[in-house]
């Protein structure tokens, strides 16, 4: 797909902020510091559009991208970062709830993972979250591009055993450094705006 417009619409806290054009929605969830961000520059061809940042536990809000006037990236907070208050983290989980089971524009979750580590008890939690609801996600598995590529099957192994997922289809291996994976989480997001 060719981006020719993407811009950031809106940091949302409740339900009230979240955008009314009805358009369908790719939530991008995962730890702080899993790469988000970068995913989201790097699909469209951005270099700084989504804010990456090397201090985990920065993005608090749903921070709301609309790609072509098609469709929104949301970005949703990290989670399993420890320096954030409890008070803090309960205030995420809350609007992270709410935000999974009411919103009915949201198409589809794309939960992150580092592909360098097996998936962490946050990981897995989120996914068992995520099924529980009844959502369609895709595992995205980023970073991949430090580890050897001889070694991607062991690692993909890893996840794909640790998460129960019922395929090699349900996981996208990606890197932002090189692109790869780029073209199937397109063909992705293309599938679901065809529907």
């Amino acid at each position: 797909m060719h981006v020719q417009d993407a811009e950031i619409i809106i940091s949302a806290v409740d339900p009230k902020q979240y955008p009314s054009t009805g358009l369908p929605e790719f939530a991008l969830a995962g730890r702080s510091n899993v790469g988000k961000s970068s995913f989201i520059n790097k699909v469209i061809n951005r270099k700084a559009l989504a804010r990456t940042s090397s201090k985990p536990g920065k993005t608090q809000t749903l921070n709301y991208y609309l790609i072509n006037k098609a469709f929104y990236f949301v970005d949703v907070p990290g989670y399993g970062y420890a320096k954030v208050s409890k008070t803090e983290r309960a205030k995420w989980g809350q609007m992270l709830e709410t935000y999974f089971t009411q919103r009915e524009t949201l198409c589809h979750v794309l939960l992150m993972v580092d592909f360098r580590h097996p998936p962490t008890a946050d990981d897995i939690q989120m996914k068992d979250f995520i099924e529980y609801y009844g959502l369609p996600y895709t595992v995205v598995a980023t970073k991949c591009d430090k580890i050897p590529r001889g070694k991607w099957n062991q690692h993909a192994s890893v996840i794909k055993k640790a998460m129960n997922l019922p395929s090699m289809e349900s996981l996208i291996v990606f890197s932002s450094e090189t692109g790869e994976g780029k073209d199937k989480a397109w063909g992705l997001i293309s599938r679901y705006l065809n529907e």
